[in-house]
This record gives C-alpha cells, sequence and structure tokens, in this order.
C-alpha cells in the first residue's frame, strides 16, 4: 500500500472514529498525535487531510448535500461521509494530488470498506464535484 493511500486510510480512520463516538474531530486528532495507540505514529499527509476537511466541512457538507441527489450527509453511510468529505477537499482544495486518484482512492477505499453500492455512488458523487469544480471554486 503507497504511502498517501495508507494516510487516507488513517485519516478516514480518524474521521469515522470521531463520527461513530459523537465527538470532535480535532479533538480526536489531537489525542492520536500525542497516543496513537496501537498503530505508528500518523503522517503528516493524514493530518493534513482531517485538517483539511475540518477548515472547510461546512462548505463541502453543503456541497455534498446539494449533490448527492436525495440523500442527505446525515443519511449516508459513516464511511461513506467520511470518504466523500476526504475526497472533495482533494479534489477542490489539494493541488498537490491530481483529481482522478483522488476520486479512484477514496472509491478504492470504499470498495473495501464500506457497502456494495458504496464505490459507485462516491464515484458518481465525486465525479460530479469534479465536473462542477470551476464553478464551485469561482
Amino acid at each position: 500500500m503507497k504511502a498517501r493511500t495508507k494516510a487516507r486510510k488513517r485519516a478516514l480512520d480518524v474521521l469515522f472514529e470521531a463520527d461513530q463516538r459523537g465527538s470532535d474531530a480535532g479533538t480526536l486528532l489531537a489525542d492520536r498525535l500525542v497516543e496513537p495507540g496501537t498503530e505508528a505514529a500518523l503522517p503528516q499527509y493524514s493530518v493534513d487531510l482531517v485538517e483539511g476537511v475540518l477548515a472547510r466541512r461546512e462548505r463541502i457538507d453543503e456541497l455534498l448535500a446539494t449533490y448527492s441527489h436525495g440523500w442527505t450527509v446525515e443519511r449516508m453511510p459513516s464511511v461513506d461521509r467520511a470518504l466523500l468529505r476526504i475526497g472533495t477537499w482533494e479534489i477542490l482544495y489539494n493541488d498537490d494530488v491530481p483529481d482522478a486518484v483522488a476520486i479512484d482512492e477514496a472509491v478504492d477505499l470504499a470498495r473495501a470498506l464500506s457497502t456494495d453500492e458504496s464505490p459507485d455512488f462516491v464515484n458518481g458523487l465525486l465525479g460530479r464535484i469534479l465536473e462542477l469544480k470551476p464553478t464551485l471554486l469561482a
């Protein structure tokens, strides 16, 4: 597994855990930086992803709700919600990652960790975000 793929998985773990516990992801991130638990220290890119998602979460969730056609953000499976937040942040706010890579990585994690329908859902919604990117950043 590539370093950035592992970093995305670790960021997903933080966002998912915070969501499941109903706790603040920023606080959980800070805790994981001090005490990583059974895992190795969080890679810097994991930290960048979680912090980026948290900094833009309101806008990201607004976009996900607007373009998910019939799904509220709260109704999405927790894993999908976290993956979509990470993928949307990478597409819109991280120029270091090619957009296609951000989508492929999110879809691969959805395939490995979520429902049978999740890869298509994640791919479709992130594809729509990518398609609208020029107007979303204007």
